[in-house]
């Protein structure tokens, strides 16, 4: 009873919110699903090659589970009969992977709901499966020897995908997997986010990320990271922006310019971004090209102060903003806990433990902050209005990147 009172006052302060804020908020709300359609989130299980699929609100039960890697036994003589694939196969398993294969970074389904594309780190690939059928669609290799983090164009018919190793972002007709363009990037491209009118694509490289050298005097031996703005029709570069300077003009010459997970304002005026080795994150006035304001959040004193202990040199590793863009959801990985941060006064709410959280993304109805907890198999939610936890719901091994999409409204699963 007490959990249903919390959900009304909960959609109630949703509401004030989005009044308050006006059409530019009420406008990021989500649309109802296509007719015969499910929205779902997926969650990507990156080291048993799944991707579990719950409901995107509400009591995120599990409605199914499907197999990412349903070609497997085929990649994997591919790459035994390659010796540089296979040294750099075993070579993601055992920086990156933490001793493990990495086979689901990233994903989201078709405009039609019937197949789910997903980026595999260790295959270096990208695939469409039938949600159906389990089968491959399609296969795209990338260039290099790596595949990380996509993103999907705001009408759902194109993905960008992150070719670490070749430092470049491929861009793919998501219904054949037809390449309609390439662009370069900094040293090992990461996160990827189109603007909502789709007319420009944003790509934040992150450098060497599995090296030892995490002390800031090391700091240049990295890589070249800044972020890169293209035309999403082009392809052409329209701007770079190197964080380098801007951290430096706002006084802080140790801090790493690497730009991890990031989002923007509702109405595009201002990136939110986490950078390596940092318990926080900072605001980018993006009309003025400067960072305004900088978040520092709590250090779990548990936490080691070595950085070589942190998993790729990420502290925290995950941000999102509720849809009337008053809230940031904050993923404090190497720190154990996720938190809500009120983005006016950028004052913090609770600190819900959780288990070296990866990701941080919104429910379906807006409600909530999703948080992958990567170190307990299970995925957290949190809501935004109280910074409360709502609910856990178990999932596979080593769950990261969660992401809004669709299935077939009768849909419940592949054989896994």
């Amino acid at each position: 009873m007490a959990v249903s009172r919390t959900r009304l006052l909960c959609s109630v302060a949703v509401a004030l919110a989005l009044t308050a804020a006006g059409p530019a908020a009420a406008a990021s709300a989500r649309p109802a699903a296509p007719d015969g359609l499910r929205e779902v989130l997926f969650v990507g299980n990156n080291w048993d090659g799944t991707a579990d699929v719950i409901r995107s609100s509400g009591d995120f039960a599990r409605i199914g589970r499907i197999s990412v890697i349903p070609d497997k036994a085929a990649r994997l003589a591919e790459i035994n009969a390659d010796p540089v694939k296979w040294i750099y196969f075993q070579a993601i398993r055992n920086s990156v992977g933490e001793g493990h294969d990495q086979f689901a970074d990233d994903m989201y389904s078709t405009p039609d709901g019937r197949s789910v594309v997903v980026s595999r780190p260790s295959f270096a690939d990208v695939v469409s499966i039938d949600l159906t059928s389990g089968k491959v669609n399609w296969r795209f290799p990338v260039a290099g020897y790596r595949a990380d983090h996509m993103a999907v164009s705001p009408d759902g018919t194109r993905v960008a995908v992150s070719a670490s190793t070749a430092d470049t972002v491929h861009v793919l007709d998501i219904a054949t997997g037809r390449q309609l363009g390439s662009f370069a990037t900094g040293a090992k491209p990461h996160e990827n986010i189109f603007t909502k009118d789709g007319k420009y694509i944003w790509n934040m490289s992150i450098g060497d990320v599995n090296t030892d050298l995490d002390s800031p005097g090391w700091d240049w031996t990295k890589g070249d990271r800044h972020i890169t703005v293209v035309d999403a029709t082009t392809y052409k570069q329209v701007k770079v922006v190197d964080m380098r300077q801007r951290l430096d003009a706002y006084g802080l010459k140790d801090f790493s310019d690497a730009v991890r997970p990031a989002v923007f304002s509702s109405d595009e005026s201002k990136l939110y971004f986490q950078v390596s080795f940092f318990n926080g994150f900072f605001e980018y006035d993006v009309a003025t090209d400067k960072i305004t304001r900088m978040k520092t959040l709590p250090k779990n004193p548990a936490t080691s102060e070595d950085r070589t202990t942190w998993v790729n040199d990420s502290r925290h590793h995950g941000l999102s903003m509720n849809p009337a863009g008053t809230k940031l959801c904050v993923a404090g990985t190497m720190d154990d806990y996720a938190t809500v941060v009120d983005r006016a006064s950028l004052q913090q709410g609770p600190l819900i433990p959780a288990s070296k959280p990866y990701w941080a993304t919104v429910s379906g109805d807006g409600l909530d902050c999703v948080v992958s907890e990567s170190g307990a198999d299970q995925v957290t939610a949190i809501d935004f209005a109280t910074g409360r936890k709502v609910t856990s719901v178990p999932v596979g091994d080593h769950p990261q990147r969660v992401r809004l999409g669709h299935v077939p409204a009768d849909w419940n699963g592949t054989d896994a």
